[in-house]
């Protein structure tokens, strides 16, 4: 892994390109720290070369272009445009590209993304969290026999966002206004080929069946139980619409020293674009966010803290949007929750989702060196963190208690039952939902305070899963232990 953040590293180096006419200074030795100020156009273009435990390995181009103008703003932007192209080795394909400026718009900030993302292997682990059970033997891939799609489907998704903020007093506290475009296409895994993520979802194979399992993935389970709906299994088309405050007194915004930035909106969509009638998921929600950067030695040493909720005020969303984290600006590509990179780090990616959560994620930052290099202004830091999260809102819990219940007393009653033994223990055991929590260190190289690379690795604390191989047992005998996996993940920028 050293290896691979030096090799990042040099690559970044010699990518990071100034067109920037007025800053010709000459060379500043590299252990200097003085900070230059940067002017006109700024591009840097990076191999996107990274790595993330839940998509695997990820091979592409990017480039980010900064215009600082005639540097009065410095370190801040006056246009930001970011391009990336992408695949990795989990069959994933990014294709995205991000605006953002306070300046296009007179008095007014605009912020624009377009992203289509093809998943050939994207995770469905269930609702609720620790209530939906998760089996490594059915994940591990470790025999052909068994290296089945069970916690997998096939998902496109594209997002088209604008999201606008207005001042109402002294440009720190703001109003915010938005609209998107989501579409979601979810269909059973077509990928079938040799190699270490080979997965049959196409029948319920003879070990599926040998399980008693008749259905080749959860997510066929969960139509099959009604857990899903017919009219939403394979995605649909929305427009998400939203307003609130923001309140901003950041020093610098990519990574801040000093400062709230404070978020609190409603944003909901009504189901228009998909012909449902009186059977559409029509929802509103509320997000509201609060970030803390708190100075304990300068610049050098910040501690930073983020509390956030996101849940649901009326209506029924549709199961493939619970997953999307809201967010008037896109830090990371990938926006769903909880798990991964975004909110409850090394915690697996999708692994909670329900129609609300709670989450806090806690870090120091510290700047351990600052040098100048190529006529760019860098420094090297290191991020502690802890983080935990919860799903607060369930999401059809209900009928998953009931399915379990019902299912227990034809049992009893010696009556037939509608689900075996193995499909019950993979719909719910019966466990409640719970707090996850999770650790870990990272490591950041800024280039002028805005193109940041991120190395982070975070461990879960209390993340259990089942270790049976045989499912047809009663739900007595299911086995469990804390994974502590690490979870990995090489990309850019803080999480917030």
């Amino acid at each position: 892994m050293k290896k691979l953040y030096a090799l990042f590293a040099a690559l970044f180096l010699l990518t990071a390109f100034d067109a920037s006419a007025a800053d010709k200074e000459p060379a500043t030795p590299a252990d200097s720290t003085k900070q230059n100020i940067k002017k006109g156009w700024n591009f840097a273009p990076f191999p996107s070369i990274g790595y993330n435990s839940d998509t695997g390995f990820q091979i592409g181009a990017l480039c980010e272009i900064f215009d600082y103008g005639d540097g009065s703003t410095y370190p801040g932007y006056r246009h930001k445009f970011n391009i990336d192209l992408s695949w990795t080795t989990k069959d994933q394909v990014k294709l995205h590209f991000f605006y953002d400026s306070k300046y296009l718009i007179p008095k007014v900030r605009l912020t624009f993304a377009a992203t289509y993302i093809l998943a050939q292997m994207y995770p469905f682990m269930g609702f609720n969290g620790a209530a939906s059970p998760y089996y490594e033997h059915f994940a591990s891939g470790k025999k052909q026999e068994n290296r089945v799609a069970m916690y997998n489907v096939k998902r496109n998704m594209m997002r088209v966002m604008a999201d606008f903020q207005g001042n109402i007093y002294k440009d720190k506290l703001r109003w915010a206004a938005g609209v998107s475009y989501w579409w979601y296409d979810v269909q059973n895994i077509t990928l079938k080929k040799k190699g270490a993520y080979a997965y049959d979802s196409f029948t319920a194979n003879d070990y599926l069946v040998g399980q008693g399992v008749n259905s080749p993935s959860l997510w066929q389970l969960y139509q099959r139980a009604g857990l899903i709906h017919a009219n939403e299994a394979n995605g649909g088309h929305h427009l998400e619409f939203k307003a609130g405050l923001v309140y901003d007194s950041r020093e610098h915004e990519a990574d801040p020293s000093r400062g709230i930035w404070s978020e609190v909106y409603a944003y909901g969509s009504p189901d228009i674009l998909n012909g449902r009638g009186k059977d559409g998921y029509h929802y509103l929600k509320l997000a509201a966010h609060f970030r803390h950067y708190v100075p304990v030695w300068k610049d050098k040493i910040t501690f930073a803290y983020h509390l956030a909720y996101q849940g649901k005020l009326a209506g029924n969303a549709p199961y493939y949007t619970l997953q999307n984290i809201n967010t008037l600006y896109l830090r990371q590509i990938i926006s769903d929750g909880l798990g991964s990179i975004n909110t409850v780090r090394g915690v697996p990616y999708n692994s909670v989702i329900g129609d609300g959560y709670a989450w806090a994620n806690v870090e120091m930052r510290f700047k351990i060196v600052s040098f100048r290099f190529i006529k760019q202004n860098f420094y090297l830091a290191a991020n502690p963190f802890f983080d935990m999260g919860a799903c607060v809102q369930g999401y059809r819990f209900d009928e998953m208690r009931a399915l379990r219940e019902q299912h227990d007393l034809n049992k009893e009653k010696n009556l037939p039952t509608t689900f075996t033994d193995a499909e019950m223990n993979l719909l719910y055991t019966g466990e409640p939902r719970k707090l996850h929590m999770s650790a870990g260190i990272g490591l950041k190289l800024a280039m002028n305070r805005n193109f940041i690379l991120s190395a982070e690795v975070a461990v879960p604390l209390n993340t259990k899963i089942y270790t049976n191989t045989d499912l047809n047992v009663p739900v007595s005998e299911l086995k469990t232990k804390n994974s502590y996996k690490p979870g990995v993940n090489i990309g850019l920028n803080y999480i917030f």
